[in-house]
């Protein structure tokens, strides 16, 4: 990816007792006024790990290389913030789409061609943050915090397992917290990414029939034999991730996105 495209930018989105949140905007040098923007959400956060907000780096500079503004979202996780649940990262990501929104004018970004992507467990924060009524708008200030697209990679949708496995003090709103049991119509256009040999292959079956039944897209592709975590920068020799960025930006195409 050429960087010489895209310029990186380091901005603060929300300031929280834990610690100041970033966005890192990789910001393309073109002059165009009317951008589509990604935010991506890393996996890996609900419990300890080494993942963080630059696991979607080489995502980031692969769609700013094409003149979208890409934007990789810091988070609050279980690694830095004693007591951490999902309503942390769920406000985070309120916030983070509506920064963006609030300050489309000066990155040239338009606010109805705002695409959220998220992978594990920054998939499942995502999908709560459109789908779970009880939590909207927890710290969004005024701004429109629905995404216009969603891109998931092996996303966790089973609230009602998440919470109750690793959060078991939230046990009571297990199913408030679960975009498996929260789906409803008129909702963004979807791309989904899931390999059958994923734990989780199941539950994101069950989900994809869900949300269409509904009558929401949803282009769903699956690889056969692939694990969690399979679309990674650097797992396969890069198949997957080139196999996957090549279906993303059809769909984002088919949107008039780019």
């Amino acid at each position: 990816m050429n960087s010489s495209t895209f310029e990186v930018i380091e901005k603060i989105y929300k300031r929280t007792n834990d610690r100041d949140l970033k966005l890192l905007i990789h910001n393309p040098h073109n002059q165009l006024r009317n951008r589509t923007a990604i935010l991506f959400f890393h996996g890996g956060s609900y419990v300890k790990s080494d993942r963080d907000y630059l696991a979607f780096k080489h995502h980031a500079e692969l769609y700013a290389s094409k003149g979208i503004v890409s934007i990789c979202v810091d988070y609050r996780t279980a690694n830095d913030t004693i007591g951490f649940s999902p309503l942390n990262a769920i406000s985070d990501a309120q916030s983070a789409i509506s920064f963006i929104r609030k300050h489309h004018m000066e990155f040239g970004i338009n606010p109805n061609k705002v695409v959220m992507c998220g992978a594990s467990s920054g998939g499942f924060t995502v999908l709560c943050s459109i789908l779970s009524n009880e939590i909207k708008q927890l710290d969004a200030g005024s701004e429109n915090t629905m995404p216009n697209a969603m891109i998931m990679f092996n996303p966790g949708v089973d609230g009602i397992e998440v919470i109750n496995r690793l959060f078991p003090t939230l046990s009571d709103q297990a199913e408030k917290l679960s975009p498996l049991h929260n789906i409803k119509p008129k909702l963004p256009p979807l791309i989904w990414f899931i390999g059958t040999a994923d734990v989780i292959y199941d539950s994101n079956v069950e989900f994809y029939k869900k949300w269409v039944d509904e009558g929401n897209q949803c282009d769903f592709f699956t690889y056969d034999a692939m694990p969690h975590g399979f679309f990674n920068y650097g797992q396969y020799g890069n198949k997957p991730f080139q196999m996957t960025n090549q279906k993303i930006e059809k769909f984002l195409h088919s949107l008039q996105f780019v």
